[in-house]
């Protein structure tokens, strides 16, 4: 009888960190967090980089005994596999890396569905926009990007509403937008600069612009002007990134894309480059945020990848940040130094989005694109 109970004591002893409270676990370092998270010994990760798998073997070997799976998923998909797991009640995964900030706000920020995780240890650090309501990992981009082969003076579009004119009909390209929220996102910004977006029609054709009657400012109608203009869209980033950036190409098309994926120019064959010397903006500037999702199975775990995925105290982030610290990504921490092969960020000519403001109008550009596609 007395060993039974013994056994009983330190199993429940054993137990006792695993149920720590969320309040408790928020305020763990990374050592206290360590145990606990082997004792769960492993965390999945929905991932909207690729680049996941380098943070996966970069952590399993900074904390054996704990399996990191690192699933790539776009943000459209992350968010409507967590909701339909969670109205199922299938509690799988851990922690999102995600963007679309817009919908993740509203659709699982509001409902409860995700919760911010800030690490003590660098939370000090971060300006508070990077801390609400989720934590920022990087900023990203949604920009235009040339072939810098077959234009070796630079950019081939100085002005958005050249992509209008019959030079650019049918090699204008960009992943759909209804398919990858960003670059909705994107779409939605023109939207929202009506008055820049008017300037810059009057400054590439000199006169006034006329907006359509059922259309609200210039940058309306700069979305219909560029998809009557035989807008092509892609399915995804890498068919975007080769018809751009292919070195072997003849009269490249131009299109929107991700910035940071020049990193991969050398290996790919690429010459991609973002266009930045254009009116009145080149394109959006977003952040990717990390957040638990709610009764996430592996509690201590997802806080440590979190923690890690931060990066270290070095000028590269260490492991944990070294695989976005690329040109064309952006850390939030300032003792991390971007790529020197990055514009700077106060010389990008992108447009920092406002997740509340993007929301409010997500609706009304979605049902134009419709209309277009």
């Amino acid at each position: 009888m007395l060993k039974s109970m013994k056994l009983a004591m330190v199993a429940a002893v054993a137990m006792l960190p695993i149920a720590a409270s969320a309040a408790e676990l928020d305020a763990m370092s990374a050592a206290e967090l360590l145990p606990l998270a082997q004792k769960e010994g492993k965390v999945t990760v929905f991932s909207l980089s690729s680049r996941i798998a380098k943070i996966e073997k970069a952590f399993e070997e900074a904390y054996p005994g704990i399996d990191l799976v690192g699933l790539d998923m776009s943000s459209v998909k992350q968010i409507a596999r967590v909701v339909a797991e969670q109205d199922a009640g299938v509690n799988a995964v851990d922690v999102l890396y995600i963007a679309d900030t817009p919908v993740v706000y509203e659709d699982l920020v509001k409902t409860n569905r995700v919760h911010p995780y800030i690490p003590p240890r660098v939370a000090g650090e971060l300006a508070d926009e990077h801390k609400t309501p989720l934590l920022t990992q990087r900023l990203s981009t949604k920009v235009l990007m040339y072939n810098e082969a077959a234009n070796p003076n630079g950019s081939p579009v100085k002005n958005l509403w050249q992509l209008t004119t019959p030079e650019w009909k049918g090699r204008v390209l960009m992943v759909d937008p209804m398919q990858r929220g960003e670059l909705l996102d994107l779409l939605v910004e023109f939207s929202l600069h009506p008055d820049e977006m008017a300037k810059a029609y009057q400054a590439q054709f000199g006169k006034p612009i006329t907006v359509d009657s059922d259309l609200e400012g210039a940058g309306e109608q700069f979305i219909r002007d560029l998809f009557n203009n035989d807008l092509v869209l892609v399915p995804n980033s890498d068919a975007i990134n080769k018809a751009i950036g292919d070195k072997a190409g003849t009269n490249p098309p131009v299109g929107f894309a991700t910035y940071s994926d020049r990193r991969d120019n050398e290996k790919e064959g690429w010459a991609l480059q973002v266009a930045n010397d254009v009116e009145p903006a080149n394109g959006i500037l977003f952040p990717a945020v990390l957040a638990l999702v709610d009764k996430a199975p592996n509690q201590a775990a997802a806080r440590l990848l979190i923690d890690f995925m931060m990066g270290d105290d070095s000028p590269t982030g260490g492991k944990g940040f070294e695989p976005f610290n690329v040109a064309g990504d952006y850390a939030v921490r300032p003792t991390v130094t971007d790529s020197p092969d990055s514009v700077p960020l106060k010389e990008l000519k992108a447009w920092r989005i406002d997740p509340v403001k993007t929301a409010a109008a997500r609706k009304r550009i979605a049902d134009l694109v419709l209309t277009l596609q």
